[in-house]
């Protein structure tokens, strides 16, 4: 039996195809994150892009989504390597740092629900979206106390 993909190739050596599969779609990249300037803290908030789709946990224009969200990160092989704010749980940082996914991974698990069974994904805990919001302020009321 041949060992997956994501164990035998870089992350560089992956087609297009085989990097968007290790999306594990947990939603977490989609939540608005507050860095504290001095000490580089990340600050987790329960805000959601204005693309972001809390029902599905995916974008609703992930083709656009780059031009559409000017402060939207598109993932690469090389800027998983280095952003501080990539979840734990996240196959891209996984694979990046010579771990193996989670069962609840839809490509070990074969089911892209497991993320949300296994309580992994943030579906269902959205409390509002960007666009919701009034003042730049507004989002120090929807910091989380932990990385979801």
């Amino acid at each position: 039996m041949t060992a997956p993909f994501w164990k035998t190739k870089t992350l560089e050596a992956m087609t297009p195809a085989e990097w968007e599969s290790l999306c594990d779609g947990c939603g977490k990249c989609c939540l608005s994150k507050l860095e504290d300037e001095d000490t580089g803290e990340i600050f987790w908030t329960s805000v959601g892009c204005r693309l972001f789709d809390a029902e599905s946990c995916r974008c609703s224009d992930y083709a656009n989504r780059l031009t559409r969200v000017p402060d939207c990160v598109g993932l690469t092989p090389q800027n998983v390597r280095t952003i501080t704010w990539l979840p734990k749980t996240c196959a891209y940082r996984l694979i990046a740092e010579g771990h193996d996914l989670y069962w609840w991974h839809r490509l070990v698990s074969g089911s892209a629900a497991t993320v949300h069974e296994a309580g992994i994904s943030i579906q269902g805990r959205v409390k509002a979206k960007e666009t919701d919001l009034a003042e730049p302020d507004d989002y120090f009321d929807y910091i989380l106390d932990d990385e979801p």
